[in-house]
């Protein structure tokens, strides 16, 4: 049975990672209220639940695999069974596997392409279907999309899915009052990005930037509540947050 809020209602796909944590705590700090996702860990996500409602706020935790349409739509059924409806879904759950493109497994471009674009697609479709009206859709995707780094073929060609799905998305969705963009960061501070890098490769990522610096979790959060919040004239956009990376 639902207990309708009268918070706006966010779920957030991989809110147990690095980036995905802080997305959720910066919609906590909005008055949002939040359903944390994990495909994997869902003992993490009642971990920040928990801390979340200790805190006063209002939070419920959801798993399942994001390119399963069964496990997202029993997800997307938690969340308006909790609270009455959906209004922001953040699609933040996303693997990078990194291969020259002539060495890279075909099993790995197989598990990759099915979380970063399979995914995406469940999850934008059951949002398409479910978000209302005022509300936003939000996925995220990367900057080296236009940086071309070596290593990066398979990875970028799923974001790269991921930015087209979200701006036709945007089109179809005329009349509907639900803004559909796209958040593509940098490089950020995250264990996903320093998986397999030395210091040496961490500095020239670092130092890539104008702004001399590596992004933090914060920073991409800011341009989610952004989007999620005030942006309403912001629509079928890939917002690159990166600090000036060309």
């Amino acid at each position: 049975m639902s207990t309708p809020t009268t918070k706006r209602v966010a779920l957030v796909t991989g809110g147990t990672g690095g980036i995905g944590r802080v997305v959720v705590d910066r919609l906590v700090a909005d008055g949002f209220a939040v359903a944390v996702h994990s495909a994997r860990n869902r003992s993490r996500a009642d971990e920040i639940v928990s801390r979340i409602t200790e805190g006063g706020d209002t939070a419920i935790a959801v798993g399942g695999d994001v390119a399963d349409e069964n496990d997202m739509r029993t997800a997307f059924d938690a969340v308006e069974s909790a609270w009455g409806g959906i209004d922001v879904v953040i699609n933040t759950a996303g693997i990078m596997i990194l291969s020259p493109i002539a060495e890279m497994s075909l099993d790995d471009l197989d598990r990759m392409h099915r979380t970063n674009i399979r995914g995406a697609f469940v999850v934008t479709q059951q949002a398409a279907r479910r978000v209302r009206r005022g509300g936003a859709i939000i996925n995220v995707s990367t900057s080296v999309r236009r940086t071309q780094l070596p290593t990066y073929g398979a990875y970028v060609s799923s974001k790269a899915a991921v930015d087209s799905i979200t701006l036709i998305l945007a089109r179809e969705l005329r009349g509907k009052d639900i803004t559909v963009n796209t958040v593509a960061p940098g490089p950020i501070a995250t264990p996903l990005f320093y998986e397999g890098k030395d210091d040496a490769a961490v500095e020239r990522f670092a130092k890539a930037t104008p702004l001399e610096r590596l992004g933090q979790p914060e920073d991409v959060a800011e341009s989610v509540a952004f989007l999620a919040g005030p942006a309403r004239w912001v629509n079928g956009q890939v917002l690159w947050t990166n600090g000036g990376l060309a």
